[in-house]
C-alpha cells in the first residue's frame, strides 16, 4: 500500500468517508484497484445507456460522482452556494456533451476537469471583483461557506491564502487521489507544472498552518 498524508482534517463534507486517522491521503492497494476496475466497466455501461436516453444511467452517473465534484469545486471556491452551483453546472454541460463522449475513456476526470475549470474561472472573477471593491467602487459580500462545513478553520485559511491554480491541484491530488499525471491530464498541463504548483501549494499551506496562533 502507498499512502501519503497531507494534512489533519475532519471527515469531508457533502457525504462521503474520510481515512480512519482523519487525514487526507493518497492510497492505493490491489484489492481497491480491482474495485475500481468492476467500477469502471458497470460506469461505462451506465455511459452507453445514458447515450441512449436513459434517465436512470444519468442518476447513477450523477450519484456517483456528485459528491466528489461538490466538495472539490467547494475547497477551491470557499463559498458553499457557489460550489453547488458550479458543480451542477458541470454535470449538466458534460451530460450535454455525452453524445460526443469517448467511452473508452473514464467520466470522472471529464468532468472534474469540467468542475475544476469553472470553480478556478469563478474564483479569478471573485478576486477581480474584491479589488473593484476595495477601490470602492462595487460592494462585494463576503463569500459564504457550506452549512455545517466540517473543515477545520486553520484549513479553509490556509487554503484560501492559495492561488486558485494551487487549491486546484491540491484538492485533484489529496481529495481526488488522481497521479501527477493524471492532474496534467485534466488541467491540460505539463507535468512539470503540476509538480511544481504542488511544491508550492504544499509549502503554501505548511507555512499558512505554522503562523496560526496555537
Amino acid at each position: 500500500m502507498t499512502t501519503i498524508a497531507i494534512l489533519a482534517v475532519p471527515d469531508p463534507p457533502f457525504g462521503g468517508q474520510a481515512p480512519a486517522n482523519g487525514r487526507l491521503r493518497v492510497v492505493g492497494t490491489a484489492a481497491e484497484g480491482q474495485a475500481r476496475g468492476g467500477a469502471d466497466r458497470r460506469e461505462r455501461g451506465w455511459i452507453r445507456a445514458a447515450q441512449n436516453g436513459s434517465e436512470e444511467a444519468l442518476e447513477r452517473l450523477f450519484r456517483r460522482h456528485w459528491p466528489a465534484a461538490h466538495r472539490a469545486a467547494y475547497l477551491i471556491v470557499h463559498d458553499g452556494a457557489a460550489a453547488e452551483d458550479i458543480a451542477q453546472e458541470a454535470f449538466l454541460s458534460a451530460i450535454r456533451a455525452l453524445d460526443r463522449f469517448d467511452r473508452r475513456r473514464a467520466f470522472g476526470p471529464w468532468l472534474n476537469r469540467i468542475v475544476v475549470n469553472r470553480a478556478i474561472d469563478w474564483s479569478r472573477a471573485r478576486a477581480i471583483r474584491r479589488e473593484v471593491a476595495a477601490e470602492g467602487l462595487a460592494d462585494v459580500p463576503a463569500p459564504r461557506g457550506a452549512p455545517g462545513n466540517p473543515y477545520s478553520d486553520e484549513l479553509m485559511t490556509a487554503l484560501a491564502a492559495l492561488s486558485p491554480e494551487h487549491r486546484a491541484v491540491v484538492v485533484l491530488r489529496y481529495l481526488l487521489e488522481y497521479t501527477p499525471g493524471e492532474i496534467a491530464g485534466v488541467l491540460g498541463l505539463p507535468r512539470g507544472t503540476v509538480n511544481s504548483r504542488l511544491r508550492r501549494a504544499l509549502d503554501g499551506l505548511e507555512s499558512g498552518l505554522e503562523e496560526r496562533p496555537a
